[in-house]
């Protein structure tokens, strides 16, 4: 990302494979309570805790200080270490460039894949005229990442001193951390860095003050040796490590990113949905956002074919899909596991439907003979439980559709509470729910007949069937020329423009094709379509709110009531091409759809794209910086049109 002006408020983000990042700010200054240099999951991938806050960073040339840190204090920056900067990128991994009493400094910084580990290294990018020194400070939070810790709360200052390495244990229940590192001199003196300010916690109606503390700061002489490393880790790394470290991170993150690839785009791409790819237990699973997220069963099943399948990671999306296998229970794929590390939760409808679409997007994408003969008695008892009944009253109707709900339960994407009201509840048959519940029968039957179970075959056939005659007389509109978002149980038909519908046309099996079909698509074209995402309602609606922001109430009665979503690009492009035709021009259209977007991977989060965006220009994004069916489906979607 050379050659880009500066965004001193722009986000990065460093993960490291294991549930843990860093995250900050391009200027240093971190702007939520999730910004850290190492944010370590405690309890693979979950359990995440900031350990290392910061750093504060002074660089002394001759007798003159310049401070090269930036925090926000009572609504004013200090210091303005920004002010120095002049250059920043991303590729292979954040790197500034700084420049201050005539001296030239570069500092890098990177995770360690496999690791909770994290490195900082400076060098001298000029010839100093005179003496140089650097002093850094370590801020620590020593908390869990959605708390904040303030004066006076218990923390040990003890230092225990091994050679060039510091241990730290400030507070019990959270691992020891250990600083190793080349300067050349270590002073212990412990201070408070009282009342830091996380504006973009502010901004979401969230308690924005903390206070760091610092036991000890570190000081070389880079007059005498122009380079300085710092390795904060909760493993046993020292100094001498680093360069092997850099050449192996460097090796892997080109390797993930397709090495020698023209097409930069992709590799951004490529590079953004590793992120995401995380390890549980002995297998691999797929976090849903960062900072906030762990794996979500919807999530990863949608992400899927774009993070691993596009990316031709075939063994890992077979890991995830037999991670999230183990767990089913009644039928069901879990919703999400919690950060607590606590049972999983089934709360959902729909995430069982899209593990379905996933493995058959996986055996189509691999060949996988093997995999297919061992899952497929998973997928018959998946229908066969939702066809008798699971929990929250998911099961098939009379009339071959599925039909779910219960009182208070949110159990389709649109899973928003508000003081424990549902917002949009969508009780009874929600349409996407019934193209993938189609979709599931088509896909299940076509395994039983190649492996041989012509009676599940020819009785799924069957249902398929049956749902998909239900489904037109049940949801078309033929006045508003699109189907309608959900039927509730007493047969009431909401025709809220919204675009859940997209599925009918664009999975592997659609539910509507013709006339019908173009309209639809035509329609949500028309009134949901944004530069950075799918409406999640009509604006002309009037529960419409076209700005997603405010306190969590706001921003939860917004979140599928108008707010864009970028991975809704993914269907909207299947459909266009299935409904348009798979041309040139229709690709060239499509594309057009997905550029204000790959422009976006040089915005606010870099090399990364967010949650949502809000549905009213100039379309501002919000929710997790970093999202994965945002990444795995535009990616998708972009080698599907040729981008």
């Amino acid at each position: 990302m050379n050659g880009l002006p500066l965004l001193p408020d722009a986000e990065w983000l460093e993960t490291n494979g294991l549930g843990g990042y860093a995250l900050s700010t391009v200027s240093g200054r971190n702007a939520r309570r999730y910004h850290g240099l190492l944010v370590a999951a405690t309890s693979p991938p979950t359990g995440r805790a900031v350990l290392l806050g910061k750093l504060e960073e002074t660089l002394v040339v001759g007798e003159e200080r310049f401070d090269l840190s930036v925090n926000s204090y009572g609504g004013r920056l200090y210091p303005r270490g920004d002010l120095f900067l002049r250059a920043f990128r991303i590729d292979p991994w954040p790197t500034w460039e700084l420049e201050a009493g005539g001296v030239r400094l570069k500092r890098t910084f990177f995770l360690v894949h496999g690791e909770e580990t994290a490195v900082v290294c400076w060098e001298l990018a000029s010839e100093p005229a005179g003496p140089v020194r650097l002093e850094v400070r370590p801020l620590l939070a020593y908390r869990d990442h959605h708390a904040l810790r303030v004066a006076g709360t218990p923390c040990d200052p003890a230092v225990w001193r091994e050679g060039d390495t510091v241990r730290l244990h400030p507070v019990p229940g959270l691992p020891e951390l250990r600083l190793a590192h080349d300067a050349a001199s270590v002073a212990e003196t412990f201070f408070w860095y009282r009342g830091l300010e996380y504006d973009l916690d502010r901004e979401r109606g969230f308690e924005f003050t903390e206070d760091l503390f610092s036991p000890l700061s570190f000081s070389w002489d880079l007059s005498a040796r122009p380079e300085a490393a710092l390795v904060a880790t909760l493993g046993d790394r020292t100094a001498a490590d680093v360069p092997a470290l850099r050449a192996g991170e460097e090796k892997r993150r080109r390797r993930v990113e397709g090495a020698g690839s023209d097409r930069r785009l992709l590799r951004l791409l490529r590079a953004a949905a590793d992120q995401f790819v995380v390890e549980r237990g002995e297998g691999w699973t797929v976090l849903a956002g960062y900072p906030w997220f762990t794996d979500w069963g919807r999530d990863a099943m949608i992400a899927l074919p774009g993070l691993l399948l596009a990316t031709r990671r075939y063994e890992v999306a077979r890991s995830v899909l037999e991670t999230f296998a183990q767990y089913v229970d009644r039928g069901m794929v879990p919703n999400r596991f919690p950060d607590e590390g606590t049972e999983p939760e089934y709360n959902n409808v729909d995430g069982t439907l899209w593990f379905i679409e996933a493995v058959r997007a996986y055996h189509e994408a691999s060949r996988d003979e093997a995999f297919l003969k061992q899952v497929y008695p998973l997928l018959v008892e998946i229908v066969e439980r939702h066809l008798r009944g699971t929990r929250f009253g998911i099961r098939a109707d009379v009339d071959a559709l599925l039909t779910s709900g219960e009182p208070g339960q949110q159990l389709t994407w649109m899973d928003a509470k508000v003081d424990g009201r549902v917002v949009t509840p969508r009780a009874g048959k929600p349409v996407e729910v019934q193209a993938l519940w189609h979709n599931a029968l088509r896909i299940v039957a076509l395994y039983a007949a190649d492996l041989g179970d012509a009676f599940t075959a020819a009785r799924l056939l069957a249902l398929a069937d049956q749902a998909r005659e239900s489904f037109g007389a049940l949801f078309w509109d033929e006045r508003a020329g699109y189907l309608a978002d959900v039927v509730a149980p007493d047969g009431t038909r909401d025709l809220t423009l919204r675009p859940n519908q997209l599925f009918a046309l664009s999975l592997h099996r659609p539910l509507l094709t013709g006339t019908r079909a173009a309209s639809v698509l035509r329609i949500v074209e028309e009134r949901l379509l944004t530069p950075y995402g799918v409406r999640t309602l009509d604006p002309g609606h009037p529960d419409y709110h076209g700005r997603f922001e405010g306190g969590p109430v706001e921003r939860d009665g917004a979140y599928h009531q108008g707010t864009a979503w970028p991975w809704l690009l993914g269907p909207l492009v299947d459909a266009h091409l299935a409904v348009r035709g798979n041309t040139p021009e229709s690709r060239r259209t499509a594309s057009a759809w997905l550029a204000p977007l790959v422009e976006h991977l040089f915005g606010a989060g870099l090399g990364q794209l967010p949650e949502v965006f809000d549905g009213d220009p100039p379309h501002r994004p919000g929710g997790c910086v970093a999202q994965a069916w945002s990444v795995g489906e535009v990616l998708r979607a972009v080698l599907r049109t040729g981008t």
